[in-house]
């Protein structure tokens, strides 16, 4: 159905969970890839996946935090592969914590990766990219736009790169450039799902609280990711595109108050 034969995507945050399943959905449709991450052996490892599944790839270590090392990442993946058609940030931290539990480190800590690394990564992928028609992507949360006990740091950070996403979609778009943000939903087997409810009690009631009754699949935010990039969403720019079953109408405030008990009694 997808067809990006000869485009360049780039993954950040690529080397595992919903970001490699994106890359891979990626490669599996014709698509060059570059992929990055903090850590050497998941990049490899990555890399060497992505070229089994036929994709002309390579990979690079980079913290989002340092925009030197992103620079200098991304600008040897356009020297081997040319501008960018595609670029998806989803580099993200979290753990569940009360907000007076919280040191102002630990809050800082998910700021600086969540929402200035999105920025980073933004800034630094800019002149590399395809104009007109290069597609960004930022992955976001629910809690960008529900409040939640115990995520306080993610909505104010996830918040933060919805508004960068709207703010990049308007003063790019001129350029024939389109920023989206695509927010998943819980998403079985990734390392978000089990932080947010390590113990199967916690994980069937965020199952329940999901309007669908079941978890996403990586493949379920892959797809969207494909479409947006695509020429079907040629004109969709600026938009925060919810992949969660319906958990955002309502399910993931529902569930607060199970997370402040769990995290209030430490049962978790």
């Amino acid at each position: 159905m997808w067809d990006f034969s000869g485009q360049v995507v780039v993954v950040i945050g690529g080397s595992s969970g919903i970001n490699r399943a994106i890359a891979e959905a990626f490669a599996s449709a014709g698509a060059k890839l570059a992929v990055a991450s903090r850590n050497r052996n998941k990049v490899d490892a990555t890399v060497k996946a992505l070229r089994e599944l036929g994709a002309d790839a390579t990979g690079f270590c980079a913290d989002v935090r340092d925009p030197e090392a992103l620079e200098r990442g991304l600008a040897e993946a356009a020297e081997r592969f040319g501008k960018f058609d595609v670029v998806v940030s989803g580099a993200a931290g979290n753990f569940p914590a009360l907000a007076s539990a919280m040191s102002s480190n630990a809050f800082k800590s998910v700021v600086d990766i969540d929402l200035l690394g999105t920025f980073h990564v933004m800034r630094a992928v800019e002149p590399y990219l395809t104009q007109p028609g290069a597609s960004l992507i930022n992955i976001s949360a629910p809690q960008a736009q529900l409040a939640m006990a115990g995520q306080a740091h993610v909505c104010a950070a996830k918040a933060g790169v919805d508004m960068l996403t709207r703010c990049l979609a308007l003063e790019w778009g001129g350029r024939g450039l389109r920023v989206n943000s695509v927010m998943p939903g819980p998403v079985d087997g990734t390392e978000g799902m089990r932080r947010l409810a390590p113990s199967a009690e916690l994980s069937e009631q965020v199952r329940q609280s999901v309007p669908l009754k079941r978890l996403g699949q990586t493949s379920d935010i892959a797809h969207a990711c494909l479409f947006l990039s695509s020429p079907w969403a040629s004109f969709i720019n600026g938009v925060v595109l919810p992949v969660d079953g319906g958990w955002s109408l309502g399910g993931v405030s529902s569930l607060g108050p199970v997370l402040e008990q769990a995290l209030a009694s430490g049962k978790r």
